[in-house]
């Protein structure tokens, strides 16, 4: 069953802009194998984030780098989540991630769907 979807486009002019204005920014947002990417991929890291945040509801007090995004036996991107935003994806009922990252130009896409059951619900 889908909880939710998320989905997130990023200008990765605008985002590279940002992390050279803000130091810290690059280490706030992203963990250590993420950091040394391309300015792209790590835009579409971002709107993945953004995306997975989306899906769960936006919910306040998830940390950044309780979410990265990895890479599966085939190349392909992955969903990765700990602490403050497996809590709120459990709490949730969400037990499996679908994403789609897109490059095109000097825009990043991410699409992201959240699958589980939902809780059960007490009356």
């Amino acid at each position: 069953m889908i909880i939710g979807i998320g989905v997130d486009v990023v200008d990765v002019p605008r985002f590279e802009r940002q992390l050279e204005r803000t130091p810290g920014l690059r280490d706030r947002l992203f963990v250590a194998s993420e950091r040394a990417l391309n300015t792209r991929s790590l835009a579409a890291r971002f709107a993945a984030k953004e995306a997975v945040a989306k899906a769960l509801g936006a919910p306040a007090g998830m940390n950044w780098q309780d979410c990265w995004i990895g890479v599966d036996t085939n190349g392909s991107p992955v969903v990765e989540v700990s602490g403050t935003v497996l809590a709120v994806a459990e709490a949730r009922g969400v037990n499996r991630w679908h994403l789609s990252l897109s490059h095109d130009g000097d825009v990043a896409t991410a699409m992201v769907v959240a699958e589980g059951e939902y809780p059960e619900v007490t009356r």
